[in-house]
């Protein structure tokens, strides 16, 4: 299945690698190149059968599953291009690293997986740079523009427990974020709970609203300092869903700086060439129990140099209105 495509039909037999994943997201990760909208269209017309009957795209693979995929074509990538973007990024850094899991400190900017017009991502840098690695799978995801901890499986076991421990949300994994917004935060701690809806621009972008009628959300924002017309706040995810930290701060009229969908363009533009040419979210910390020892884990991702160096110079132009007692140990970080 790998190349420019396959003209005739395909069986695959399930491994050991395989067993508990989704159907729909074994062949997302098989047929490299194709829309996800294809890949659902085939599924919902029975092309694609396991073990000669139709299955839901929900199904969970078992060893030994014999799954017959149809002819399709897939869009190659020259591979001149991804040695390129491979080299670029072989230095992803490593927070934590035992056999079922690593942790990586995601650059800002870095895709997590190739795709939609990014031609590489973290994910393929990582199975380029450990060609014997025999597994790695996301455990979750963060926005391209984003930085910090992000999780990735190194068995499939291991993936499957991360992944039931981001569906329990708030009673899974503590997820906690710096951001950086505009305006005077008042409140010292707040709890928004404001339903989101995904859609699609005409352009086919996606996009995030708030939505009566969207999934429940539910964020705490905590202050932890304040200047003039920036605030620096804690976010704590309660739920996990697309965008939301940003929508949930875009509606309360708190867009981040440097948020190129829901922020302040025309203040993004003087933030540039004031030397903040990102957008300031960071994945800082996230505490949870191994997926398989059960043992409590902590990784935390140090603040990076340009929202760093950002807040020193706010600290050099005017002082801090308020500071909580924990912002000189996570701006220590650095």
């Amino acid at each position: 299945m790998n190349g420019a495509g396959n003209n005739s039909v395909t069986h695959v037999e399930v491994g050991e690698e395989e067993l508990g994943q989704r159907l729909d997201n074994f062949l997302i990760r098989r047929c490299k190149g194709v829309p996800k909208s294809h890949i659902y269209r085939i599924l919902r017309s029975g092309e694609v059968r396991v073990n000669s009957k139709r299955v839901d795209a929900t199904y969970r693979l078992c060893v030994g599953d014999n799954i017959r995929i149809p002819p399709i074509r897939i869009a190659e990538r020259p591979q001149n291009e991804v040695d390129e973007a491979a080299k670029k990024r072989v230095d992803l850094p490593i927070i934590y690293e035992d056999e079922a899991m690593l942790v990586i400190n995601k650059p800002e900017g870095v895709a997590v997986h190739g795709g939609s017009g990014v031609s590489f991502g973290v994910i393929e840098a990582l199975r380029r740079q450990r060609p014997m690695a025999k597994f790695l799978e996301l455990a979750h995801r963060l926005d391209r523009e984003t930085s910090g901890v992000l999780l990735v499986g190194k068995k499939r076991l291991a993936l499957t427990a991360l992944h039931d421990m981001f569906r329990e949300h708030g009673a899974g994994a503590d997820k906690r974020y710096l951001v950086l917004v505009k305006g005077r935060w008042m409140n010292s701690t707040q709890h928004v709970k404001l339903p989101l809806h995904k859609y699609l621009t005409e352009g086919g972008e996606r996009r995030v609203s708030v939505d009566p009628q969207g999934k429940a959300s539910h964020t705490v924002f905590r202050l932890l300092a304040r200047w003039s017309e920036v605030s620096l706040l804690e976010a704590q995810l309660k739920t996990g869903r697309t965008h939301q930290i940003r929508v949930h701060l875009a509606h309360l009229g708190f867009p981040i700086l440097g948020d190129e969908k829901y922020g302040d363009f025309a203040l993004n533009k003087v933030l540039k060439r004031d030397g903040l040419k990102r957008m300031a979210l960071h994945a800082w910390r996230m505490a949870f129990r191994h997926p398989l020892t059960a043992a409590e884990l902590e990784c935390v991702a140090p603040l990076p140099d340009g929202l760093g160096s950002y807040i020193a110079g706010l600290d050099a132009q005017k002082h801090r209105e308020f500071t909580a007692e924990n912002l000189e140990s996570i701006l220590a970080s650095r």
